[in-house]
């Protein structure tokens, strides 16, 4: 039965890449038939990949962001388990203007892997929405996976604003320990 599956696997991504390939020569003279091999090509590929990031850029593109968000949310729909679909949906979640949904969208992505760009991303959401302590606290899980300096500064600076002057301290000699620079406030 394995086999079967593994084969049946192979078979669609053989066949995702084909229309891919497709889709990529048709993209410059005709892009609604470019669009169309696309779509096809992410309805074949049997788990997420860079075509589905393809089909939600194409609708950007063209402007319809609308579009995009309906491709985003069947996609996520479709791969429930991929943090990487959520964080597409997050993505175009804020490209439409719709950050309350983003934030659940990245929140989803955390929940199901550590992820830096999505901590990054609620993060500042949160600090968006006027919420410096929850906003800290992705910040911290955003360094904590691996985002760097920057989410030190950005989490020194939330934890600031929501007033715990001594855990903002600690992260600005953290951040002053792992850049090797003087803390300038700007």
């Amino acid at each position: 039965m394995k086999r079967t599956v593994r084969w049946w696997h192979a078979l669609r991504w053989a066949a995702s890449r084909l229309a891919a390939r497709r889709a990529a020569r048709s993209s410059l003279r005709h892009p609604a038939a470019s669009e169309r091999w696309l779509r096809l090509a992410a309805r074949l590929a049997p788990a997420f990949s860079a075509v589905h990031r393809d089909v939600v850029a194409a609708r950007h593109r063209a402007a319809d962001r609308l579009g995009a968000l309906a491709a985003a949310l069947k996609i996520a729909r479709r791969f429930e388990h991929s943090a990487d679909a959520w964080v597409l949906l997050g993505e175009t979640y804020v490209a439409a203007f719709r950050p309350d949904d983003a934030i659940a969208a990245f929140e989803r992505a955390l929940a199901i892997e550590e992820r830096p760009d999505a901590a990054l991303a609620a993060g500042d959401l949160y600090a968006r929405k006027g919420d410096p302590r929850t906003a800290g606290a992705r910040y911290a899980r955003a360094y904590a996976a691996g985002a760097g300096p920057r989410a030190l500064k950005l989490n020194a600076k939330a934890l600031r604003a929501s007033g715990d002057l001594e855990a903002a301290r600690q992260a600005q000699a953290l951040w002053e320990r792992e850049t090797g620079m003087v803390w300038a406030d700007d």
